[in-house]
Order: structure tokens, then C-alpha cells, then sequence
């Protein structure tokens, strides 16, 4: 986004949960509605959350089913639900693949200030347990790296399992590691400062130029899910 351009773009995110509060299903896609953002990430989603005003959307592949140690039950997962969904308002220019479909999904939109990759993702399965934080963690981390030194700008959202203004939900190796990787391939984590907050956007820092973004959070209660959601608008 060039210096100087009004500042019109709003980017969400949200975990819903898996529908765990599926009786207020209504009340999750009213929430969605009334942000009304021109790109919307959502994680541990469903595709049972239809939303009006969005021309495209974009998921990962069903998740399998999967036993993973120390957990002694196996996860299961609906037809219906994908790890990441996202929605736009902007036309697909292009499909990338990441280093695990059913984890992470990456599309080119072309916006009115230039194309622009977003990536929306989960990084970990479980929380930020290891080793399956660090294996995803890393993989999107490589992703990241390759998709910026072909020169596109990059928006990396949603569930990143750590937060970084408190200890919420803390995770050290995590945050270095991230925030190592955000300031070699210049991108700035726009949500690092909100408490209580594991579900972040960060964008390359030539594509937002010399904006000053506003930021906003719903479900504050945490009635419709476990997260809060944010959006942040420039």
C-alpha cells in the first residue's frame, strides 16, 4: 500500500472453536456479518458458517482423523469442518501451496492497493504442545520466508497459540521464533500488544507503508468461542 492512500482495508480473524457452541450458530455468523471485513480468517472452522457478502472462500483439506501421543484419544472431525477457512471480498489471483494442506492455507487476492498473499493458518494442533507447535511452527515459518523472497507481500493470520503482550498463554521459544522470522522478512505483528490474545495478524510492512492501524476485538465474553476475534483496519 503506497504512503499516503487512505486507509480502507479491514483483515479479521477467528477461532470458533470447532462449533463447539453450535446452538449459537446464528449468533457466530451475526457476529461475522456485523464485522463485515474485506478479508475474514477463520480457524478451527466449519463450513456449516455460510456468510453473506463474500464472493470467495478458501479452505485447507478435511483434517484426518488422528491419535497423537500423549493423548490417548483420537481426534475426530465432522465432513463439515476444515482447520482454516478464508473469506474475501477480493478475486483469487492465485492458489500456493504450504507445507501442510489440511493446516494452512495460502491465496493471492488483488486488492485496490496491489496483490497481496494472505496465509491464514493454525500453528499447532494442540495448544502450543510440543512437538506439534514446533513442527508447524517451523513449517510455516519456511513458507513464510520462500513466499517473501519471490516478492510478494504477505498477510500471516490466525491462531499463532501464543500470545505476546502477557503471559496468557505463553510459549518463549515460540514468540522468538516468530518474531525472529517477522523481522527478517520485514513484517510487522500488528496485534502483538492486545492481552489476552493468541489469534494475531501480521503484515509486510511495505504493504501497509506508513498506516496507522486501528484494531478491534468481538466476543469479548467469550460466550461464542473460547477466543476473542480481532481485525485490525488500514
Amino acid at each position: 500500500m503506497e504512503s499516503g492512500t487512505k486507509k480502507m482495508m479491514k483483515i479479521a480473524t477467528w477461532n470458533v472453536e470447532r462449533l463447539e457452541h453450535r446452538s449459537k450458530l446464528d449468533s457466530i455468523i451475526t457476529a461475522c456479518q456485523r464485522e463485515d471485513a474485506d478479508i475474514l480468517v477463520m480457524t478451527e472452522a466449519d463450513e456449516r458458517i455460510r456468510l453473506s457478502g463474500y464472493l470467495f472462500c478458501y479452505s485447507t483439506m478435511p483434517p484426518l482423523d488422528h491419535e497423537l501421543p500423549p493423548y490417548p484419544m483420537p481426534v475426530h472431525y465432522a465432513p463439515t469442518e476444515r482447520r482454516v477457512i478464508i473469506y474475501s471480498k477480493y478475486p483469487c489471483v492465485r492458489q500456493y501451496s504450504t507445507y501442510d494442506d489440511t493446516t494452512a492455507v495460502c491465496v493471492e487476492f488483488e486488492t485496490e492497493y496491489g496483490n497481496l498473499l494472505v496465509y491464514g493458518s493454525i500453528i499447532g494442533i494442540h495448544g502450543h504442545r510440543k512437538p506439534f507447535f514446533m513442527d508447524a511452527l517451523h513449517g510455516q515459518m519456511t513458507d513464510l520466508r520462500k513466499l517473501t523472497a519471490e516478492g510478494h507481500p504477505i498477510c500471516f493470520l490466525g491462531d499463532y497459540n501464543c500470545s505476546f503482550a502477557d503471559n496468557y498463554y505463553p510459549s518463549n521459544t515460540g514468540k522468538t521464533a516468530i518474531l525472529d522470522c517477522f523481522a527478517e522478512i520485514d513484517m510487522s505483528l500488528l496485534t502483538a500488544y492486545r492481552s489476552e490474545c493468541i489469534d494475531h495478524i501480521a503484515v509486510s510492512k511495505r504493504f501497509i507503508g506508513n498506516s496507522m492501524p486501528s484494531i478491534t476485538e468481538w466476543n469479548l465474553d467469550k460466550q461464542l468461542s473460547d477466543h476473542k476475534g480481532i481485525a485490525v483496519i488500514f
